[in-house]
């Protein structure tokens, strides 16, 4: 049912903000409801169109540019590597637009229970306590009403107000992946994920990068080893500029100008903002509900993903810690859940002891658990183990030089609390030590009570393992 056919004011059993993984809710449990989902964004959120998703399909095609180039060292000569950016960025958008064509077609079309609202929503006013309903305004000044609202209205990228109010010429993630052509100089400004991430692909596809990092590393949430590494590898292949900020920015005839704090300027094609994200809570007038931000501009929730506004609950960006796609997911999960149940007695939990993490830069970074500076800080008596690559065969046919595995275990539960790695199949690497957090399983067990394929890369885990020296096997 499309939206526009609808009655003004009509009154749902649920409304959703958000079409990324808050429109996975309405699944056959929920054939009965009246759902109204509202979404001034495009079609399937963050993830699909401009997040995990698109960036990791040109992701792959720069990995397999910069085999290319790295392979001299093994004894194979690719010669010139000649990327396409046309032809990649058509590729991504063919197949991403197209999936959030079909997924708005799905439910304006095929859902009879469904209406879709492509438009800002805000509340209105404190739940009706006689009528239950929780009313919220779109940007027509329509009202809607629902007896319960999930907000999973995401997340928006951070701009520095030196660039924001510069009026210069920028691009975020939303906007990076279209454009018409292949750089010959970008300038990316930041040194998180999405700043790694990006370098990797411009400069992999052939554009000469250069970042702009107000810190002294990159990764700076990461493990201090895994960050020094990366950050030793990242320099030899960028022009990085460490503790520098952008101070102003011009446009030119041919790209864009750009100030540095230190007093230097840099002139480039094209400059991309990659300094975070910014959860959408600030954006929804969550005071008329009665709900404030917490001091990280997230909407507060408890294990069952509920706010403490009766019949609202949130997940995903705008209230999560983990800014991860396959957490939203999992929140979702536990939010439609207990949606089906009464407020007061939710069966379903949030689980976020053990949440992976993976950066698909060259090489790629992957972590889940505590740091060790974290785990120190907690008082934990552990037990920490590096292993490189170069020490497992496998990592002998890559000729790795750079790579390496850090494991830390509690000494007294003899169980994993922290990995994290870099090097190439990080992100895939991570899983077992995510399993073993997830199902407490002793490193001892982990260790010697399963066959490691050899001569494989999960050796270096194996290795890692035993070199903690908390093996009883033998």
């Amino acid at each position: 049912m499309n939206a526009s056919q609808s009655a003004p004011n009509n009154a749902y059993d649920l409304i959703i903000v958000g079409s990324g993984s808050g429109n996975s809710i309405p699944d056959s449990r929920f054939d009965d409801w009246s759902i109204a989902i509202v979404d001034q964004g495009t079609f399937g959120g963050t993830c699909l169109n401009v997040g995990c998703i698109p960036t990791k399909m040109f992701v792959y095609p720069a990995d397999r540019a910069a085999d290319a180039r790295d392979s001299s060292r093994l004894g194979v000569d690719c010669g010139a590597v000649e990327t396409h950016w046309e032809k990649i960025r058509d590729r991504v958008f063919g197949r991403v637009d197209a999936i959030a064509a079909n997924g708005l077609h799905y439910r304006q079309d095929d859902c009879d229970n469904i209406d879709v609202y492509q438009q800002h929503a805000q509340f209105v006013a404190p739940r009706d306590d006689d009528t239950g309903l929780i009313r919220l305004r779109l940007a027509d000044g329509t009202i809607l009403a629902a007896r319960r609202v999930v907000l999973a209205a995401g997340s928006r990228p951070a701009v520095p107000p030196a660039i924001a109010h510069s009026g210069a010429t920028f691009h975020t993630n939303d906007t990076i992946m279209r454009l018409p052509r292949l750089p010959e100089h970008i300038v990316i400004v930041g040194s998180g994920a999405i700043a790694a991430e990006f370098a990797h692909v411009f400069g992999d596809l052939g554009s000469r990068v250069t970042v702009v990092a107000r810190g002294d590393h990159f990764l700076r949430s990461h493990d201090e080893t895994v960050s020094a590494r990366f950050t030793e590898i990242a320099t030899a292949r960028w022009d990085v500029r460490f503790s520098t900020e952008v101070v102003g920015a011009s446009d030119t005839d041919d790209g864009v100008d750009i100030e540095l704090s230190d007093g230097s300027r840099i002139t480039a094609d094209v400059m991309l903002v990659a300094t975070g994200r910014i959860p959408n809570g600030d954006r929804l007038d969550l005071a008329k509900v009665g709900l404030t931000l917490d001091d990280s501009g997230r909407v507060p929730v408890d294990r069952y993903q509920r706010t403490a506004a009766h019949n609202i609950y949130a997940l995903g960006d705008v209230s999560s810690p983990y800014m991860l796609k396959h957490v939203a997911n999992h929140e979702s999960r536990v939010a439609a859940r207990n949606l089906l149940d009464y407020w007061d007695s939710p069966t379903a939990v949030t689980d976020h002891r053990a949440v992976p993490d993976a950066v698909f830069t060259w090489p790629q970074v992957a972590a889940v658990g505590l740091t060790e500076a974290q785990a120190r800080e907690a008082g934990l008596d552990i037990a920490v183990a590096v292993k490189a690559y170069g020490d497992v065969a496998y990592g002998w046919a890559m000729d790795d030089s750079e790579g390496l595995c850090k494991l830390i275990a509690d000494r007294h539960t003899g169980t994993l609390v922290g990995a994290h790695i870099v090097g190439e199949q990080a992100s895939t690497l991570i899983q077992t030590p995510t399993t073993a957090m997830s199902f407490d399983i002793p490193v001892a067990d982990l260790a010697r009570g399963q066959y490691w394929p050899h001569p494989a890369l999960q050796e270096v885990i194996e290795n890692a393992l035993l070199e903690l020296g908390l093996d009883n096997a033998g």
